[in-house]
């Protein structure tokens, strides 16, 4: 396991991306209670590493410099990786985004950028999220989400620090779906253009919300592997 807590990086920058890494945390949310699943996803395995481990992975990868669990720290802690404990249990992920978006707001040098993943996406790449995380920091808006032919994908998008405030108004005004918190913001969308090349699959937003998903998931990667 890679993925640990690494603050800033030490010394100067190298090039433009590690500049723009710095520029934006990472978020991984933990899933929740998984009731449709029937276990806690984020621990069950892909290819040898917990769903939650493999996401984690990924993010560092692609050049984040630390990543935060959203979820329970005794249940993630042997990761080795800062958990935060949701605002809103039980509520569904935008009440773990506002949480997210709160915490990077309340350090005293925290990332402008915060790029927001679910843990239960196992085909993202680590090229899509650098290239996600690159069009953030050149964005005068207030989130950049990509958008598929299932419409939005909430679940894999880069929000700014500064609008934790109007999202979590438009939450304790009883907004729950996070596509519709996103329209309190300013959104730049990034249509199949920006990411069709980054799918070779056809796979690079499908999740696991059932245990049958996890099973095609586990079979898609096993072929993979050869």
């Amino acid at each position: 396991m890679t993925a640990r807590i690494s603050g800033q990086a030490k010394g100067e920058p190298r090039s433009d991306q590690e500049r723009r890494a710095r520029l934006v945390r990472g978020y991984v949310l933990a899933g929740g209670r998984s009731t449709r699943f029937g276990e806690d996803k984020a621990l069950v395995e892909l290819a040898g590493k917990s769903v939650l481990a493999r996401m984690l992975e990924v993010l560092e990868q692609s050049g984040v410099p630390e990543s935060i669990v959203v979820g329970g720290e005794i249940r993630y802690r042997h990761l080795g990786v800062r958990c935060i404990e949701d605002g809103w249990p039980g509520e569904g992920p935008l009440g773990g985004i506002v949480t997210a978006l709160r915490c990077s707001l309340a350090e005293p040098y925290g990332s402008p950028w915060n790029l927001i993943v679910s843990c239960d996406m196992p085909f993202l790449t680590r090229e899509w999220l650098a290239y996600l995380c690159e069009r953030a920091t050149r964005s005068d808006r207030d989130v950049v989400v990509p958008q598929s032919t299932n419409g939005l994908e909430p679940l894999c998008a880069c929000w700014r620090t500064v609008a934790a405030g109007r999202l979590q108004t438009a939450f304790e005004e009883g907004v729950r779906k996070v596509t519709d918190g996103m329209k309190r913001l300013r959104m730049e969308v990034l249509d199949e253009k920006a990411w069709k090349r980054f799918d070779d699959g056809g796979r690079l937003f499908w999740n696991m919300n059932t245990a049958a998903e996890y099973e095609e998931a586990k079979r898609v990667l096993e072929a993979e592997r050869g």
